[in-house]
């Protein structure tokens, strides 16, 4: 089923099917092919029971949070302090894109809600500044992965759930890999600036127009302090912390800093309830998909078959990565967690491989796929937000993905990245 799945979902696409539509049209059918009319009932069951979920909340808030921010100036108080300290650097913008990711990576732990959050605000700002709608969605597509990996993290939660390890240590360990990939995305926008002369500042400024450039962005920049502060210190969840963010929205906007106006209000609800409606509908879709995927048990007879391919741990390794890659490109990180932890981490546990770092293996490379074509969630997502075509995002997300998988590679074959904190801190043997 997931072999046909593919064909018949892009053949949907190209006579103008909308995504959703064609996410659950494609089983659908198939499922009746194959003689399961029961299962349809499941499948679309499943698109309520995948939005009727209290993690899931965070999306609308941290959308209605961006939307505030952008309609109350925030967003562009933002854009001149990057512009202050490195406006003079060509693809200045994108770089902050990619550190704010960094910064907002500890507010949910999910890939999707740094996407509408960070997407709301910063894709409007690069457009304006001269960046191609398509290129500052991708870059931020692709800088929020980083969200699952640097601590807390949704997904390594679940795998800690799963497989029985320590939360702490996964944690720990996700810390460099996490900065790791920021850094490399930033390489990427370097060599890309330069060769497409990307947007820069007329002229540096002085360090006194940074520090007045400082005080007017000193609130919009006390937002992840706060969040993620609020987060570390168990003060309240995630999805307690999006609905925080659209508090201190509303309060820096309408009392602190006078940009936004109660009539802003219906409108700016109205946006970010649409564009809440779009990512929740394919959230929904894309779990809905998941059950089918289990049912058809696709997954594990992957895994058998590579795992049959070798028994030396450095070719099973590169094998598993690109099964991983494959899975990723269909399946949220979270189900295929799910689905394939308890296949692969015993085995390759067994081969001499750390279940930390099989761990973190497995998390980041489930976590790329959700920006990889043609099924990557935050592809969707940050189409949504930013109203590019899908396939438009994909192509130019390209290089930045050849950046994430150089990363996982760096990872899988020398441990020492991951493991390095864990071990210091005595979370790891």
């Amino acid at each position: 089923m997931l072999i046909w799945f593919l064909p018949l979902f892009l053949l949907f696409l190209m006579i103008g099917l909308p995504v959703f539509f064609g996410l659950l049209a494609a089983p659908g059918i198939l499922l009746y092919l194959n003689g399961q009319e029961k299962d349809i009932t499941l499948l679309y069951r499943n698109v309520y029971n995948g939005m009727d979920s209290f993690p899931l909340m965070a999306i609308p808030f941290f959308m209605l949070a961006g939307e505030l921010m952008n309609r109350g100036g925030i967003t562009m108080r933002l854009v001149e302090f990057s512009q202050a300290f490195m406006g003079h650097l060509r693809g200045g913008l994108a770089h902050v894109n990619v550190m704010s990711s960094m910064l907002f990576a500890g507010l949910s732990g999910s890939a999707v809600a740094d996407t509408s959050a960070l997407g709301s605000m910063l894709i409007p700002a690069m457009e304006k500044q001269g960046y191609t709608r398509k290129f500052a969605a991708a870059i931020t597509a692709a800088s929020s992965v980083i969200g699952p990996i640097i601590p807390p993290s949704g997904i390594m939660i679940i795998y800690a759930y799963v497989m029985g390890e320590s939360v702490a240590a996964l944690f720990l360990a996700g810390i460099v890999p996490g900065a790791m990939v920021g850094i490399g995305l930033m390489i990427m926008v370097k060599f890309l600036a330069d060769k497409y002369d990307f947007p820069v500042a007329t002229r540096k400024h002085t360090w006194g127009e940074r520090g007045q450039a400082s005080l007017k962005a000193f609130f919009p920049l006390l937002t992840p302090v706060i969040i993620l502060g609020g987060i570390l210190a168990g003060v309240f969840t995630p999805t307690e912390a999006a609905a925080v963010a659209v508090a201190y929205a509303l309060i820096i906007g309408l009392f602190v800093l006078r940009t936004l106006k109660i009539g802003d209000l219906p409108d700016v609800l109205a946006r970010s309830g649409l564009t809440s409606a779009v990512v929740l509908l394919l959230v929904g879709a894309a779990m809905a998909f998941k059950t089918v995927v289990s049912l058809s048990h696709a997954p594990e007879q992957l895994a058998a078959f590579i795992l049959t391919l070798s028994e030396n741990p450095l070719i099973l390794l590169f094998l598993i990565n690109l099964l991983l890659f494959i899975v990723g490109m269909f399946l949220d990180a979270g189900p295929a967690i799910i689905i394939l932890g308890p296949i692969l981490g015993p085995i390759f546990t067994s081969l001499g491989v750390d279940p930390i770092h099989f761990a973190i293996i497995m998390s980041v490379n489930l976590t790329v796929g959700l920006a990889t074509p043609p099924m990557g969630l935050v592809l969707f997502v940050a189409s949504a937000v930013s109203g590019e075509r899908v396939e438009a995002i994909a192509k130019a997300i390209i290089p930045f993905l050849l950046v994430e998988i150089l990363v996982i590679f760096l990872i899988t074959y020398i441990p020492a990245i991951s493991m390095t904190i864990p071990r210091l801190t005595g979370f790891a043997n």
